[in-house]
């Protein structure tokens, strides 16, 4: 039986969320049918999420070259079919001022410069391949919860704009709320550009059929059970009914990721449960109580920070933390919290009914940054992970290194700080407990203000 740090209620592939992208959809299929029988091709892609699919679109577009996708549950089950959709700059576990103390400016100035072409990237996949993900807004708001965040936003946005030679923006809580929009925890905002909202199930099932009309093969509901090398160098990756035998190995799936196939993966990624509500439309009267004439995608600086954003519908969704087992009786507990801290911070919306809500992983690493790499030992296996909470432009960009490094036989020039495997915990079987002491202690910093 596979071992991992949740409950295995995170993990029934057989079933997708009730989430309001799964309602939302529409009429998309994916040609991804189980895979059956033994088969061969030069690339194996275990994950079938952002990383996977756009590998495998740019080892089939760009390079001709034989790929197939292995996804445990149906094609967008995982983060990639279930996050917030916010396209934006991000992916680390630290604030900016603290990131550029940890590695550096020059290393944090190419860091963002690879998140920036990540943004565009999607935008251009959009464009190049007829995704419909209805693209919402133009930025992202980092909106401070009180006078002292303000503080630190505005230290943020000179790192940012002098050191880090971003076009980043900064507005006080009046401008703010005339611009944008108003709450009980506003007090003035950083904007990034570039940034966007987006339907991501939607996104990923496009990336899904221009990976397929490019030649990749993809197969739905092929958990992966075993892997091994045969001395002849092919990678022999089996499922329940059958096994695919490659020359190289991409491994992509972050949050999820099934830590025992290969031991070099053990400890380097600690999945976070995150938790998302949808509300039922607002009326006109409902958004001018609180001023929202904003479409931009929005995140607060609370330690346990929420993210949020109006949708085409005129639904509201908002986001945030999880419970710390995955137990399903923890989950109706973390979305009445939720929508109770909704309604805490736009009080005109004390009726809103919620129609959607579901949960998921995020994947943070030890290194508080993304990992992209090959294995030092094998060079035949290259992964990427760990984008936490912005794997919508992350992951699609690293799925395309990955594959243009495949396909040219040379290395990407990838930022300094993302490339290789990521630092394994300390202790890593006590991941959890980390976590869970490093949140209530959180919770309690928010508290306190």
């Amino acid at each position: 039986m596979r071992q991992r740090l949740y409950d295995d209620n995170l993990f029934q592939f057989d079933s997708p969320q009730a989430s309001y992208w799964e309602a939302t959809a529409g009429e998309v299929s994916v040609n991804a049918p189980p895979l059956q029988g033994d088969e061969s091709c030069d690339v194996v892609v275990i994950g079938g999420g952002y990383t996977g699919l756009s590998a495998a679109l740019h080892l089939a577009r760009d390079h001709n070259i034989d790929v197939r996708v292995l996804e445990a549950g149906h094609i967008g089950w995982g983060a990639s079919g279930r996050n917030g959709g916010f396209c934006c700059p991000g992916g680390t576990g630290v604030g900016m001022k603290d990131f550029v103390k940890m590695v550096g400016v020059d290393d944090a100035r190419q860091f963002y410069v690879a998140q920036l072409e990540a943004v565009e990237l999607v935008r251009q996949l959009g464009a190049e391949e007829g995704i419909e993900y209805q693209a919402y807004g133009s930025a992202e708001l980092d909106v401070a919860h009180t006078e002292k965040a303000y503080a630190s936003l505005v230290e943020a946005h000179a790192i940012a704009t002098e050191q880090l030679q971003l076009s980043n923006e900064l507005v006080s809580a009046g401008e703010c709320r005339e611009r944008f929009y108003d709450s009980s925890e506003q007090f003035g905002a950083m904007i990034s550009r570039p940034a966007f909202g987006l339907h991501p199930l939607r996104y990923c099932l496009g990336l899904a059929n221009a990976a397929l009309r490019h030649g990749a093969h993809l197969h739905s509901r092929s958990e992966v059970l075993s892997w091994q090398k045969a001395d002849d160098g092919m990678h022999h990756i089996s499922t329940a009914a059958g096994t695919v035998r490659a020359r190289k190995v991409i491994f992509s799936t972050n949050g999820f990721m099934p830590e025992d196939l290969r031991r070099e993966f053990y400890g380097r990624t600690l999945p976070v449960i995150s938790a998302i509500i949808v509300t039922s439309p607002l009326s006109e009267e409902q958004r001018a109580a609180q001023s929202w004439v904003t479409e931009h995608p929005a995140i607060n600086s609370r330690r346990i920070l929420n993210y949020f954003r109006m949708l085409p519908d005129n639904r509201f969704l908002f986001g945030g933390r999880g419970h710390t087992t995955g137990h399903r009786e923890g989950e109706q507990e973390t979305y009445t919290r939720l929508e109770a801290m909704m309604k805490k911070l736009w009080p005109g919306w004390t009726e809103l009914k919620v129609d959607y809500s579901w949960h998921g992983l995020i994947c943070m690493t030890g290194s508080m940054c993304p990992s992209v790499g090959q294995l030092e030992d094998d060079d035949s296996v290259y992964f990427a992970y760990g984008y936490h909470g912005n794997g919508v432009n992350n992951a699609s960009w690293a799925g395309k290194q990955i594959a243009d490094w495949i396909g040219n036989g040379a290395s990407p020039k990838l930022p300094n700080v993302i490339r290789g495997v990521s630092r394994r915990f300390p202790l890593a079987r006590f991941r959890l407990k980390y976590l869970q002491m490093g949140i209530a202690l959180s919770s309690w910093l928010d508290r306190r203000g």
